[in-house]
């Protein structure tokens, strides 16, 4: 074995150790050895996964351990991209999780303890699987492990479990839709090696079925609309180093199996297929930042801007198949590149907030973001942190969200001499798209961190507020500089990124270059994040410079209360809170989000013109949940009343059920005989 295969194998062990650590170490220790087991799992998939990305190979054939099938691993540069992006969140979110879960807080069971290194070995495993049956014994387990790590602390909330019925439902949903689509795929192909379904040859209808089915299922997955709604559920309920696996993790999966079955098993040749992709994510995408804006709820927030950039990924995956399709491999390898780039900066942003996030909920006991405010003299380093991440999810210069998304407005932009009807009319719409998500998540994030850590703080609790303990401001620390590091030197990752993209296109290309200056193959446009960082720091410095400038040369500054028009000085109440600040924004957006709104006024018992009291009150639902989920389960919940009546435990109606039933199926065969 090479280094691939020794570090996956560690990441077995080591997951293996932990449970093990769980099950008989003390409630003390077991956060920091579950908690180091957990982060050697990620830390062996990041080695694997830049083995791979450097150019290693690897592949094994384990007969004895899955029966009649067997299991089949292979890692390769796709695959590689994957397995480091999520192995470097697994281990930052482990080490996070120690001092998370240490001191009474988070949850530090024997069961959810043991959970957490399968999860974490599952998600690193996934993107090596090589063949079906062991692409979906892993996908299983993955599912099922977070499952149970999403319901840790319902006996603590009721909305938890919830939330658990939801993801559950949703994600089994979706299971079967990927069982089913590679059942047919394996059974056309003559094997289940992702050898013989390259090597298949398929009709064009048993092609589309395929892809339709695993499309829905790999869509449920990455939180994709309308399968969206067990996300900000689950993400929100879920211990915050778990929502940080999940949301910069595990949803990373559904953009991989795509990938890997649209463009390297079936090739990705149908444009149709990816029209629908970029219809999908551009969809997902307004909806996600559109419900991220006005939610209060911080780690709600958090995951509609999940929602919001998954949605940009598949938008440029769908734009990376069209281009493929219409024979423009520059374009394609271009849109693949930012789609492939867009994943790790997300997943380096996201698994930061949700660590700021879990920080604040953690030190406050709360994650309403009108409850919050005056954390940054609190909590400032986490302040800091909270920033960084939130300049990445704006996608503002210098975030590391930009860079991304500049490489994926690059390719639709230039798209527009290259192609047809279709594409002309397809890609300014998804120019509109990704440029308006990138404003309105501006918004968003300018409400999170103003609201939560700038305004005044709003309760004792939130006053009283400490900062993270040193281990977990560590973990996001790392996340951090890691962010940093990606929006400075993108280019660095050019080789990487040029494997993994001609893996999945099985072409070899060169699709990011330079050094300082980043230059686009094919291309002729520029840009350097180095640059654009230094002229924003000279401009801010200048201008502070010529501010004391002018004011020294002014008479002599007398400190003097502001006038305040007579009414005293500005209490918490008169403040933006984040139900305020999203005001503007879903009166714009009313018809699409469609607010429920209840004003409750009480007059007085003596006189009807002298009110008591007047309650406001508004609620802005999940539309596609409240139009498309509730009456699937009215439904469902009829049936179960209907079937309530039917089996009412007597035995004299079970007999007579059996009688017809027999009498019924005799006579249809009399009939059909």
């Amino acid at each position: 074995m090479n280094l691939i295969g020794w570090t996956l194998a560690g990441a077995c062990g080591l997951a293996g150790l932990g449970v093990v650590a769980a099950l008989v170490t003390s409630a003390r220790a077991r956060p920091v050895v579950v908690g180091g087991c957990t982060a050697g799992v990620g830390v062996a998939g990041l080695l694997a996964g830049l083995g791979a990305l450097s150019g290693e190979v690897f592949h094994a054939r384990l007969p004895a351990l899955l029966p009649l099938a067997g299991v089949q691993v292979a890692v390769d540069p796709l695959s590689g991209w994957f397995v480091a992006v999520i192995g470097a969140v697994v281990a930052v979110a482990a080490v996070y999780g120690i001092g998370y879960a240490g001191h009474g807080h988070g949850p530090s069971g024997r069961g959810v303890q043991a959970v957490l290194p399968v999860f974490a070995v599952a998600l690193v495993l996934v993107p090596a699987a090589a063949s079906v049956s062991t692409f979906l014994v892993l996908w299983e387990l993955m599912a099922l492990s977070s499952l149970l790590l999403v319901v840790a602390e319902h006996r603590v909330r009721p909305a938890v479990a919830e939330a658990g019925w939801w993801y559950g439902v949703l994600t089994h949903v979706g299971f079967v839709a990927i069982l089913l689509g590679l059942v047919i795929y394996a059974a056309q192909a003559g094997g289940g090696s992702f050898t013989d379904l390259r090597a298949a040859h398929l009709s064009p209808g048993v092609r589309g079925l395929v892809f339709v089915l695993v499309l829905v299922g790999f869509a449920s997955k990455a939180g994709l609309v309308p399968l969206h709604v067990w996300l900000p559920r689950a993400h929100a309920e879920a211990p915050s180093p778990v929502s940080a696996m999940l949301s910069a993790a595990m949803v990373n999966l559904g953009v991989y199996g795509l990938i890997r079955v649209g463009f390297d098993l079936l090739g990705g040749a149908t444009r149709w297929w990816w029209l629908i992709v970029l219809a999908i994510g551009a969809v997902s995408a307004l909806y996600g930042i559109l419900q991220a804006a006005v939610a209060r709820d911080l780690k709600r927030l958090l995951a509609y801007s999940t929602v919001e950039n998954m949605g940009l990924v598949f938008l440029g995956l769908g734009a990376a198949g069209v281009f493929h399709a219409s024979a423009s491999p520059a374009l394609a390898a271009l849109a693949l590149a930012a789609t492939l780039l867009h994943v790790l900066n997300h997943a380096g942003f996201k698994a930061l907030l949700f660590t700021a996030a879990g920080s604040v909920l953690r030190a406050t006991g709360t994650r309403d973001l009108d409850e919050l405010g005056g954390l940054r003299a609190r909590m400032p380093a986490t302040t800091v942190l909270f920033a960084v991440g939130a300049l990445g999810a704006a996608a503002l210069p210098p975030g590391n969200g930009f860079v991304s998304e500049w490489l994926l407005l690059q390719s639709l932009i230039h798209a527009l001499p290259a192609g047809g009807a279709v594409t002309a009319v397809v890609m300014p719409l998804a120019v509109a798209v990704v440029a308006l998500t990138a404003g309105l998540a501006v918004a968003t994030f300018v409400k999170a961190l103003g609201v939560g850590f700038f305004a005044r703080p709003r309760s004792a609790t939130v006053s009283a507020a400490r900062e993270s303990q040193p281990v977990m401001l560590a973990a996001m620390g790392v996340l951090g500089l890691g962010c940093v590091g990606l929006a400075l030197a993108p280019a660095a990752l050019g080789p990487a990124l040029s494997r993994a993209v001609g893996t999945a296109t099985g072409t070899p290309v060169d699709v990011v270059r330079g050094g300082v200056i980043l230059r686009l193959a094919g291309i002729a446009s520029t840009m350097s994040p180095l640059l654009i960082v230094v002229a924003v720091l000279v401009a801010v410095v200048a201008s502070a410079a010529l501010v004391r400038l002018v004011a020294g040369r002014v008479t002599r500054r007398r400190a003097a209360r502001l006038w305040d028009c007579g009414a005293g000085p500005p209490t918490v109440r008169m403040q933006y809170t984040a139900t305020s600040f999203g005001e503007p924004l879903q009166r714009v957006f009313d018809d699409v989000l469609a607010p429920q709104i209840d004003v409750d006024i009480t007059p007085h018992a003596e006189s009807a013109y002298l009110l008591a009291r007047v309650a406001y009150q508004r609620r802005i639902a999940d539309r596609v949940e409240h139009h498309l989920y509730t009456p699937i389960i009215n439904t469902a919940r009829r049936a179960g009343e209907l079937g309530r009546v039917l089996a009412n435990g007597s035995v004299h109606r079970y007999l007579a059920y059996g009688f017809f039933g027999v009498t019924g199926l005799l006579l249809v065969l009399a009939v059909i005989r």
